[in-house]
């Protein structure tokens, strides 16, 4: 432990002296303009508006034409671009694995980051079963900018948010003018429609409305269409004469395949594909698949289609507004409801099959013998009966100006939720041929065509109605003098849980929920979080800052069906602290955020695949660099996390991996991102890279160490109409995510993905 300080502290020492140094050098008044926009006002993790410059917390921002630039395929693929972001986007448009530098990914979805949209999160938990907030973030042209906040106050200015933030900000009509756009997969099949407008109605009323349609297979192998759909979204904002108040809404209804993992091969501890089964385009979604009859919890029979993938659909309207009440006092009040529900349906390999003699049940060879690869294809069924929420955050400042000239701004706070939940899963198993080209089912002893019965020996027909209402009082304090800013937060989350979960059992050789097997949940549970940082400003051009906090991630669904949780018997929950501090430097140009962190976090987790609960402490320590380059036409951005994590605490059964690098968990991820303009063009490459890491706890499997380039080439035609193509992993490179423990499967990013679009602006 004594080594491993010492080389990251000389890390961290080399490069603190060497910007230092070049701070020294800088010029003392502020450029126009720097590579990483530090005047840019942020909103997220703080209680006032501020520059990125003088916030004592670790924030990048990214603007709407550099996402649009970096062809992303999901919300979550954007994040790749953010230093200190893990996000593992190879489920598809959804379902992805995302945390912050020194935080664990050690269970689906954003346990410890909160996904918002305009200051409200998506979902009040990041990491229920089967369904994920980046599911329900779409991008296109209403999107504005990327706020993101790791670690710093996004512990006590948001529930459940102990690692970070990260805030898709909307347009709100404040430029008028709009586009519309039509791009075109090439070498697969998407057709899409992208449009966005916004006008001001009269000298103080503005409007901003606009979406996306888009329908074909998409970039992974199905064999029919199965991507369609979109969203529609838009606001509506009067100025007053003492700030503002803002009416928004959104309707998505969407469907795209999700990805799971794909069998493999471990040799050695290197995980080797199968021939046939490509992980960069297999999806095992099929025009030969057969109605997927599932139990509802009436126990009556559901058809449902497999090919559906992921379903969301949402329809949420929100209120905003703010206000100057005079003397130094303001109010803001953020407010929405959302009515959000779909359906996760993905296929699961079981095992990574078994060589042999079948018979073809389905397909154009239906009863013609097939001799190959077969295996245990499980489909992942869940219905999402219900996940809609209902959100309200109000806070009351005051600014006092001291007599030496100082500022102490006082904000009290109260966040107010409901969170809905209700899933009902369903796990069928089916024999597959192992092809990546159409698979057709292959024929058991069912009168099914490939059904073989309940997964898992009929473990996982669930039935989930929960609700989870949160009550959370916080405080800010911040004080202002000369160079020098600090702040000091509090955080008491209240929570509380009610509602009902059931298995359902075997009963004359069927599936079927039975009362008496049905958990009640009634329970209660707090936490008191609290932040404390400072930013203190050398120069115009140069800063350090240094904050230390402690956060909470409550548990949901994620601990149902084990211990009592009718409040009989202490409810775990997830705890994050963390130090962070680092500098801040501009010169021309040049800009770079350096951040020092240290991470410790105590969770307990169950994973639906290995149906396995665990609990483990981790610590993490490590450097985070930002930085940013422009003159003229060319800009370079670019970021590096180095981790040094370990396990430090296991359960009994889980000993033997204490003092392990915890999985998935690389020592260095990295960002590249190179553009330039010149006459009517711009061309462009971004290239995300991740050592290698650890599939599992105990250090069996290796995840490989992949980079993958983006390119992008813009073209205006006109003044008004552009012309672009776009290169997701340019190099089809293969990018392993994740592994099951046994080494049966995993799931890779997905292969290269070009695209052309043309767009006009008006």
């Amino acid at each position: 432990m004594h080594h491993r300080t010492l080389k990251l502290g000389g890390i961290a020492a080399a490069v603190a002296t060497a910007v230092l140094h070049m701070g020294n050098a800088a010029a003392q008044e502020a450029p126009p303009s720097d590579g990483l926009n530090m005047e840019r006002v942020v909103v997220t993790g703080t209680s006032t508006a501020s520059s990125k410059m003088k916030t004592s917390v670790s924030i990048s921002t990214l603007e709407g034409d550099t996402i649009k630039n970096a062809a992303p395929l999901s919300a979550a693929e954007v994040l790749r671009s953010v230093p200190g972001v893990r996000s593992e986007s190879s489920g598809g448009e959804g379902n992805a694995n995302i945390t912050v530098r020194g935080v664990p990914i050690s269970a689906g979805g954003a346990r410890y980051v909160q996904i918002q949209e305009d200051g409200l999160p998506v979902l009040q938990s990041g990491d229920f079963n089967f369904i994920t907030p980046d599911s329900y973030v779409k991008i296109d042209g209403t999107l504005d900018h990327l706020e993101v906040v790791r670690g710093g106050s996004a512990s006590t200015l948001a529930t459940n948010a102990p690692g970070g933030i990260i805030n898709f900000i909307t347009k709100t009509g404040e430029e008028k003018g709009g586009h519309i756009a039509i791009s075109r997969g090439l070498g697969y099949d998407e057709t899409r429609y992208d449009f966005d407008y916004g006008a001001p109605i009269s000298d103080k009323t503005r409007f901003f409305i606009g979406g996306n349609y888009r329908t074909g297979e998409g970039v992974r192998n199905t064999g029919m269409s199965t991507e369609g759909g979109g969203q529609i979204r838009g606001n509506i904002t009067h100025d007053l004469d003492n700030g503002f108040i803002r009416l928004s809404f959104k309707h998505l209804d969407d469907k795209a395949p999700t990805a799971l993992p794909v069998p493999v091969q471990v040799v050695n501890q290197q995980i080797r594909e199968i021939p046939g089964i490509d992980p960069r385009t297999v999806s095992f979604y099929s025009p030969y698949w057969v109605r997927d009859v599932v139990l509802s919890k009436n126990n009556t029979p559901v058809s449902t289609n497999v090919n559906d993938g992921l379903k969301v659909k949402s329809d949420s309207i929100g209120l905003e507004g703010s206000f100057d009440l005079g003397d130094g006092w303001n109010l803001n009040n953020k407010f929405r409801t959302s009515d959000n529900s779909g359906r996760f349906a993905g296929v699961f390999p079981a095992n990574n099959g078994t060589v042999g003699s079948y018979i073809f049940a389905t397909g154009p060879n239906k009863g013609k013998a097939y001799n190959g690869r077969a295996f245990s294809a499980v489909v992942f069924n869940t219905s999402i009966d219900d996940a809609g929420n209902t959100l309200n955050d109000t806070r009351l400042a005051k600014t006092f100006k001291l007599a030496d000239g100082s500022r102490l701004t006082t904000t009290a706070g109260l966040y107010l939720s409901t969170q809905k939940l209700a899933l009902t899963w369903n796990f069928n198993e089916y024999l597959m041929q192992a092809t990546g080209d159409k698979p057709a089912l292959l024929q058991t002893a069912s009168a099914t065509p490939g059904l073989v019965g309940p997964a898992f020996g009929g473990c996982c027909s669930r039935a989930v109605d929960m609700e989870y209402k949160l009550t959370s009082p916080y405080l800010n304090l911040g004080y202002e003098t000369g160079p020098l800013n600090v702040d000091a937060s509090i955080r008491q989350d209240r929570q509380r849980a009610s509602g009902t979960a059931n298995i359902a059992t075997m009963s004359n050789g069927a599936l079927r929920y039975d009362a008496a097997t049905e958990q009640f949940v009634d329970y209660k549970l707090n936490h008191n979080s609290y932040s404390v940082g400072g930013n203190y400003a050398f120069t115009k051009n140069l800063s350090a800052f240094a904050r230390v906090s402690d956060g909470v991630a409550f548990n949901a669904d994620r601990i149902l069906f084990g211990t009592p949780l009718d409040g009989s018997a202490p409810i775990n929950i997830n705890t994050v602290k963390q130090v962070e501090g680092g500098v801040k430097w501009r010169s021309g140009g040049i800009s770079t955020f350096v951040t020092l962190f240290q991470a410790k976090t105590d969770e307990s987790n169950y994973e639906a695949t290995t149906q396995r609960s665990t609990s483990n402490k981790y610590d993490a320590k490590g450097v985070e660099l930002e930085g940013a380059y422009s003159n003229g036409g060319f800009r370079i951005t670019g970021g590096m996390t180095y981790t040094d994590a370990k396990i430090v605490g296991t359960a009994a059964a889980d000993v033997a991996n204490i003092g392990n690098t915890p999985r998935r968990q690389a020592r260095y991820i990295y960002q590249l991102a190179p553009s330039y303009s010149f006459g009517s063009a711009t061309v462009g490459a971004s290239l995300i890279g991740t050592g290698k890491s650890w599939g599992d706890d105990a250090h069996t499997i290796v995840l490989p160490a992949y980079e993958v380039v983006n390119a992008f080439v813009n073209y205006s035609l006109t003044e008004k109409a552009t012309l672009s193509l776009s290169v997701n992993n340019l190099f089809n490179k293969i990018g392993y995510t994740e592994v099951e423990g046994d080494g049966h499967a995993a799931r890779s990013i997905s292969g290269r993905a070009a695209k052309v679009s043309l767009s006009y602006a008006f």
